[in-house]
């Protein structure tokens, strides 16, 4: 049976793959109307141009160096290259707003900072002036703003050297699997986000135990179509390294507003997605299902039908089983071509996926394989494999792992996939990790090995995108606006953000909208407010409220469950 490659690290795994695959295509790129092709070894020789050019603009071992950019090569190429000289690759958001850019520099200590398109130089530049240490900017346009001290250097002189890369190959084998890889942040419960200490082994353990549940499908010429922000930990694990080390093409998406085209030109065979891109696909097939003829609707949902009791293990009589085959051709290849037609495998993660959204595609002949995690487990726990899917749950742990309930429900585990730790956050490390156990701040069951996810204990707020949002910090901003008096953010497993608002006395809703927008304005997009709705105060008396002051927020939701549901 093939076992998974033992690498040592993750520099060491790219380069190793780059002279044993020199001539073959590992990531495209859209430009000037057709995608191109990065080889391999093409990919090794500018990772190791890179490097020379970071340790020459004076880089060294433990330096942080944030990294904000689109989906593209230059991210991988540039993390490989920081790896291998054993600087710490921050990955940020291209969403982030300034101050959250100023705040991923200040807490990593970052030296120099690698960005993409213009507008986001000038932002991290803006974010620069701000802390002190940033000392070089790395951006493949050139930006606008004054950069003050900071040193700038183009993208292109970094990937000129022609030379061969044996010598930072060299030098990366020697780096152990416990070296520090990169630093992932993630929103914490105050509404800072902390900086995850990830190792290579965690990535590496993520990718061996990845390796193991897909076996099944036998993974050969596999082509991916990356389109989550490559800053998220799923896609930096799976989207990035995982596939890559199958031998899988990676194509970078233009962006999700051109999602579908890229999905119709590149025809994925795996893909990764967050539960609300399958949500807003499901919405957009039945609405256009509603235009159609009768008899139309009629054959969709005999093939709904049938394929919901093939999901549920139901034996097919004998007018199903012939009908089955012509309605694969006649309505689920057409669902199928939304994906581009060759979609083997969907993996899906960074949120609680629906059950019946789950239900519907699987029907449709979509497999989808939902999964859990977190970033501080690098970040894939348990997935659901191939070929015995049970969609209402979270899957079987990965090999290497080890999980227990606690005796309060919670989920814990332990393995090489556990983070080392939150950046420079020792109290909050130890009470994330006791004795090797991992907390996940997730209550979950067992049921013959499969996990459940049933509650969460933390709050954070998870998006359908797959985004951690911390209501805390926003719920601080809303309550500082003088026409607001009291407020909770609302959003688990939904596109977007809403808030349940008591105005401040005498304002009315039209002041509290302008609160709101107000707030808004200093958000990043994903942690924006759009939709909100006016409730009663929450006193102790109506037990929305402890003797401290402080807001009961699942009991708040609970008591205004109408207007949530309204909300959403």
């Amino acid at each position: 049976m093939q076992t998974y490659p033992n690498w040592p690290n993750l520099a060491s795994m790219m380069f190793s793959l780059s002279k044993a695959w020199a001539g073959r295509p590992l990531m495209r790129f859209w430009r000037d109307g057709i995608w191109h092709p990065v080889t391999w070894g093409e990919f090794g020789r500018m990772a190791a141009s890179a490097a020379r050019h970071f340790r020459a603009a004076g880089i060294a071992p433990g330096d942080r160096v944030l990294l904000c950019m689109d989906n593209r090569p230059e991210f991988l190429i540039a993390e490989v290259a920081l790896m291998a000289i054993r600087a710490v690759p921050v990955p940020a958001y291209t969403t982030n707003t300034v101050d959250d850019h100023a705040h991923l520099l200040r807490d990593s200590g970052a030296s120099a900072a690698v960005v993409s398109f213009g507008a986001l130089a000038d932002k991290v530049l803006t974010a620069a002036a701000k802390v002190s240490g940033v000392e070089l900017l790395v951006s493949i346009d050139p930006p606008s703003a004054d950069p003050g001290a900071v040193k700038l250097l183009p993208w292109a002189d970094m990937i000129t050297d022609q030379a061969p890369p044996s010598d930072i190959a060299a030098e990366a084998a020697l780096i152990p699997a416990t070296a520090l890889a990169c630093l992932v942040y993630t929103s914490g419960t105050g509404g800072a986000p902390r900086g995850v200490m990830l190792p290579h082994r965690c990535i590496l353990s993520n990718c061996a135990g990845a390796f193991d549940l897909l076996r099944p499908l036998g993974p050969k010429d596999e082509v991916y179509l990356s389109y989550l922000p490559v800053a998220h930990s799923y896609e930096h694990t799976v989207g990035q390294y995982f596939l890559a080390s199958l031998g899988t093409e990676i194509y970078y998406s233009r962006g999700v507003e051109y999602l579908a085209a890229d999905m119709a030109m590149a025809r994925p065979t795996f893909l990764a997605v967050v539960p609300r891109v399958l949500d807003v696909i499901r919405t957009r097939i039945l609405a256009q299902l509603k235009r159609e003829a009768s008899w139309k609707q009629a054959l969709f949902q005999k093939a709904l039908t049938i394929g919901l009791k093939r999901a549920d293990g139901e034996r097919l009589n004998l007018a199903e089983q012939l009908l089955d085959p012509v309605l694969d051709k006649l309505v689920r290849s057409k669902v199928q071509g939304r994906f581009g037609g060759r979609i083997k495998n969907a993996m899906s993660g960074g949120a609680r996926l629906d059950p019946e959204v789950g239900r519907f595609f699987l029907a449709l002949g979509l497999s989808i394989m939902q999964g859990y995690g977190q970033t501080e487990a690098g970040p894939v726990i348990s997935a659901n494999p191939p070929d015995a899917i049970r969609i209402d749950t979270v899957g079987t742990v990965l090999n290497g792992v080890d999980l227990k309930i606690a005796d309060d429900g919670e989920i814990l585990v332990r393995g090489g996939l556990v983070m080392d730790g939150y950046w420079g956050r020792p109290e909050d490390t130890a009470a994330a990790i006791e004795d090797g156990w991992l907390h996940t701040g997730d209550i979950g069951e067992l049921d013959n090995g499969y996990l459940r996810i049933t509650d969460r204990k933390k709050d954070i707020i998870v998006l359908a995108g797959g985004e951690n949002v911390s209501p805390a910090k926003i719920e601080g901003m809303l309550m500082r606006e003088p026409e607001i008096a009291q407020a909770v953010v609302t959003g688990e497993g939904r596109g977007g953000l809403s808030a349940l608002v008591v105005p401040a006395d005498g304002h009315d809703d039209v002041a509290v909208a302008l609160a709101i927008s107000r707030t808004n304005h200093r958000l990043s997009v994903t942690e924006r407010i759009r939709k909100h709705a006016i409730v009663g105060p929450f006193t102790m008396e109506n037990g929305l409220l402890t003797p401290s002051h402080k807001i009961r927020r699942v009991l708040v939701m609970r008591a205004n469950a109408d207007i949530v549901a309204r909300l959403h």
